[in-house]
């Protein structure tokens, strides 16, 4: 650590402060913080304190605490200077130059003669000021070089160009005074990298900020090299450099390297990683890493789901699933050659398991379509499987029960509009496979922890309720007969058949029941039950 001097004035008086600040390996001075300028201000100004211009009478002493007296009423009024002419060094040298006068709008707190001196480089051999007035309230002073400035800097170039004789030169609410001395001295550097290379993230960012203001490019560079090759923590800050380098390279800055940590020139790459990701997560067989895997597919299609991506993607998921829909078709006709329980322990287990994987990625696929509100092709595929119907009741319970709970996912998709199917799919669905739902039902319902039987029942009525009437009646009175046989085993759609019967009992648009609207209109057939 070394120490600079800190000038205050007030009332002509001229007081030395010592302000923490460290030296760099080059040999620079680095700028403390404005926080830290402020506190070690405060803590070490014995001028706080206002002494009595004359003796104060005696007065009693009492155990209650004093008021204490604002700051502003303790201090001495300073000398009356322009707002322009603030002092800035310890012989009180200014920077003259009208057209790089601080405003006349300045505050007063800021026209406080605070300041630090900063040489870099070979003392005694600087030709140039620059003197930074901080947001804070308080000055900079920094004394370089010109050929030093003009070499790296093509904002300090081109400013000491247009007045070649200039020797100061003042920046006026500069908004970051840390990290502009900072960046001053990196122009001092051989080796700029290991001057970064301990450097946060978001020190990095404000550097580049800076930096590219100067035009600074050698330090631009650098910058970007380090935000290349550093780990990013946390989403929040990927943000910050993501935005950051976008800004860059929308001014014509090269930015490639970085962004290629976040997106690829390749523009099949998204869908070939997807689908090379799912294609990974279909072929295992570990739960847990299953699981966990599904998730983070889930995730990274809602992030992906920009219209032109969307589709390719839901087309390489309907490929998916005509890949599972084969498989099992097969795994369903090995299974049927010959009986099941025929087969040898090992087998049986085996193809059960198989049956179970190909089912459940079937699952994982639907939801993501339904996600996605694009299942309607995949309640297609579902229903115009009649040959995996016809095998379904060839199989065990225990076998099959997995390719039900398929059919109940579909059914509460569309009973909760997730997904809009034309009526000949809806119909062709209930036909093909409430059947075999109703034939596993008794098993869904106890050997099956994921299976909801409310919510498949209500979605099977409401299903059922969005065919036309007539469709409606022929699947209640199919229903009816297996409920009436199983009771409880079957699922109950009472709740649909009623609805059913109040929409057979109505005249569409009318409030006129069966009997009277069938004498006046004979030529409307109703559906009606009789109650006896």
């Amino acid at each position: 650590m070394a120490e600079i001097r800190l000038t205050r004035v007030e009332q002509g008086q001229t007081k030395i402060k010592n302000v923490p600040i460290a030296v760099t390996p080059e040999g620079f001075w680095c700028c403390p913080s404005p926080v830290v300028f402020q506190k070690t201000l405060k803590s070490q100004n014995p001028l706080n304190k206002a002494k009595p211009s004359s003796p104060l009478p005696p007065q009693k002493t009492n155990n209650t605490q004093k008021k204490p007296i604002p700051v502003s009423d303790k201090r001495a009024a300073p000398p009356p200077t322009p707002p322009s002419r603030l002092p800035i060094s310890d012989d009180h040298q200014q920077c003259n130059n009208p057209s790089e006068r601080a405003p006349a709008g300045r505050s007063k707190i800021e026209n406080l003669p605070r300041k630090v001196a900063i040489e870099f480089g070979e003392a005694g051999s600087c030709d140039v000021k620059v003197v930074l007035f901080g947001k804070q309230g308080f000055c900079v002073k920094l004394s370089v070089h010109r050929h030093v400035l003009t070499d790296k800097s093509s904002f300090f170039a081109r400013k000491l160009s247009q007045q070649p004789a200039l020797s100061c030169l003042q920046i006026d609410d500069c908004e970051d005074v840390e990290i502009y001395v900072e960046t001053v001295g990196l122009m001092y550097c051989k080796e700029m990298k290991q001057r970064l290379i301990k450097q946060s993230v978001p020190r990095i960012l404000r550097i580049l900020k800076t930096a590219e203001i100067l035009g600074f490019t050698t330090c631009i560079q650098s910058c970007l090299e380090y935000l290349e090759a550093v780990p990013w923590v946390g989403d929040e800050e990927e943000e910050k450099v993501v935005s950051t380098i976008l800004r860059l390279q929308a001014e014509g800055i090269g930015v490639n390297p970085v962004l290629k940590r976040v997106s690829s020139d390749i523009s099949k790459a998204p869908k070939d990683t997807l689908s090379h990701i799912i294609d990974l997560v279909l072929k295992s067989k570990e739960e847990k890493g299953r699981r966990e895997m599904k998730s983070v597919v889930l995730k990274l299609l809602r992030e992906n789901n920009n219209s032109g991506s969307s589709d390719i993607c839901n087309e390489m998921i309907y490929t998916s699933c005509r890949n599972c829909l084969d498989s099992l078709l097969s795994l369903f006709m090995l299974a049927a050659e010959v009986d099941i329980t025929d087969k040898p322990s090992t087998n049986k287990e085996s193809t059960v398991k198989h049956i179970a994987l190909e089912a459940d990625n079937l699952s994982w696929l639907l939801e993501i379509l339904i996600d996605k509100q694009a299942a309607d092709e995949i309640a297609v595929m579902w229903a115009n499987e009649q040959e995996l119907a016809v095998l379904h009741t060839k199989l065990p319970i225990v076998s099959r029960y997995h390719v039900s709970c398929i059919s109940g996912r579909l059914y509460v998709g569309i009973g909760r509009g997730e997904m809009l199917p034309a009526k000949e799919t809806r119909q062709l669905l209930l036909q093909t496979w409430l059947q075999p739902l109703i034939n596993d039902y008794c098993w869904l319902q106890h050997g099956c922890r994921s299976f909801d039987s409310k919510v498949v029942e209500e979605g099977i009525g409401r299903t059922i309720l969005t065919l036309p009437l007539e469709d409606q009646q022929s699947i209640m009175l199919s229903w009816l007969g297996s409920f009436l046989k199983i009771g409880d085993h079957c699922p109950n759609l009472q709740r649909a058949f009623e609805a059913s019967v109040a929409y057979g009992n109505h005249e569409i648009g009318t409030t006129t029941w069966a009997g009277d609207t069938a004498r006046a209109h004979p030529q409307v057939t109703y559906f009606c039950l009789d109650s006896s």
